[in-house]
């Protein structure tokens, strides 16, 4: 059984920072990536960033590269978000899987796993 478990969502200002970890506890689970999204009721959920397990960052969207860096330490995975501005405001989550669509983790049952998610609000 796989299970991804998050923390470090919270309230900031703007121009504040936050970190995001992403715990994968099941073992011997080895995913090839791992990735950040964000969901808005606005905007639905979009991929943000990418890596390859124990490897380099992949990809970066446009609206958080320069700002944002994901980064591993062993078991777990990071978000590590700068200079935060209001519209960063959403529910993030993390995510595995052995494949990519457009650049972002590509989850499916058979494919990878979700985290559960963390709140992120950034006030004016």
């Amino acid at each position: 059984q796989v299970t991804l478990v998050e923390s470090g969502g919270g309230s900031v200002q703007t121009g504040g920072s936050l970190t995001l970890s992403c715990v994968i506890y099941g073992g011997t689970y080895n995913p090839y990536y791992m990735g950040w999204f964000r969901q808005t009721p606005n905007k639905g959920r979009e991929g943000i960033a990418t890596m390859i397990n124990r490897g380099s960052p992949v990809k970066y969207s446009t609206a958080v590269k320069g700002r944002f860096t994901i980064y591993q330490g062993g078991s777990t995975f990071f978000l590590q978000m700068n200079n935060l501005k209001p519209e960063d405001t959403a529910v993030y989550y993390c995510a595995t899987s052995e494949y990519l669509h457009d650049g972002y983790c590509d989850v499916t049952p058979a494919t990878g796993y979700w985290g559960q998610g963390t709140q992120v609000t950034v006030s004016p």
